[in-house]
């Protein structure tokens, strides 16, 4: 049996046992614009962060800012609640201080 008809029977088995039914996206489009759209020489290394689950700082920041207005939104505890704004407000001094440095390297 060749190499190539042996993965073909574990995949149909794989198949027919259900294997790939949970899978994240299943029956959607696979959207590749944005690795198409990266510039040639750093697809690779964009492909191993996004994998690694690794985000640039930036993006970072901004899931923090998001998660930290969630949390405002529930919170009832007056000195809680300025805990977290004040958390927002650091997050995004960062945010916006990060962005000008990026602005002033081009």
């Amino acid at each position: 049996m060749s190499l190539e008809s042996f993965i073909e029977q574990q995949i149909k088995k794989a198949i027919a046992e259900g294997e790939f039914d949970d899978l994240p996206g299943k029956g959607k489009p696979v959207d590749l614009r944005a690795y198409f759209d990266a510039p040639e020489d750093l697809r690779m290394a964009y492909s191993i962060l996004k994998d690694a689950n690794i985000i640039p700082e930036e993006m970072q920041l901004l899931k923090d800012i998001e998660a930290l207005k969630a949390q405002l939104e529930t919170c009832s505890d007056r000195e809680q609640r300025n805990q977290i704004e004040k958390a927002i407000t650091e997050k995004r001094l960062a945010f916006n201080l990060l962005m000008e440095n990026q602005r002033r390297k081009k």
